[in-house]
């Protein structure tokens, strides 16, 4: 199985990274989240992937962090979703988002998403929820969210009435909790956060 590989990038577009390893080039195929994270073409980069193999099918895929790989082995291990559609996925939904509908049972948020519909959110919802419950605890990961502390609260509206959507502010305010950056006044952790959204 391969881990990682680690080279140059020389091609990149929607859905495909072309890799330059030691003069071979190698075709991975990515999300849209995993294609946001890469650096300039010419730059080197180690990133983690799959190698999927079914009958005729040799496939590697790419993912930006162990969050990505673990989400995608466990979205194509419900019936009716393969390795493309769980690319699809996780470029519509990031980890901590398909993580929180996968949870809150969010049927809306899931077949919003092409190529998904009523019954595999559901099998979704059923078969990964308590996966995602336990997945931050598997990866050292602790994105719990005191969303009825007043001061996230806070937060999250003033971001918004700033003009950031409500899942940005919250994304933004997870990174610092998970970072325990989540401290200091009302406008210093506003000022955290938008050190984030900015990026």
């Amino acid at each position: 199985m391969i881990d990682h590989l680690n080279g140059i990038v020389k091609r990149k577009s929607e859905g495909v990274l072309i890799l330059d390893v030691n003069g071979i080039g190698y075709k991975l195929l990515i999300s849209n989240n995993c294609l946001n994270t890469l650096p300039a073409i010419g730059k080197k980069v180690e990133i983690l992937v799959f190698l999927y193999v079914r009958e005729n099918i040799l496939d590697l895929y790419a993912f930006k962090d162990r969050n990505e790989r673990e989400s995608f082995f466990l979205l194509i291990s419900v019936n009716g979703i393969g390795p493309k559609l769980a690319l699809l996925i996780l470029s519509k939904l990031d980890f901590l988002e398909l993580k929180r509908h996968i949870i809150d049972g969010s049927l809306n948020s899931l077949t919003a998403i092409n190529g998904v519909g009523l019954k595999t959110a559901k099998r979704m919802i059923i078969e990964l929820k308590e996966k995602f419950i336990s997945i931050g605890d598997v990866l050292g990961i602790n994105d719990e969210i005191p969303k009825n502390d007043p001061l996230y609260e806070n937060v999250t509206s003033a971001l918004v009435s700033l003009g950031f959507k409500k899942h940005q502010a919250a994304d933004a305010c997870e990174k610092l909790i998970k970072k325990d950056d989540f401290n200091g006044s009302l406008e210093q952790i506003i000022k955290k956060a938008l050190k984030y959204l900015m990026n």
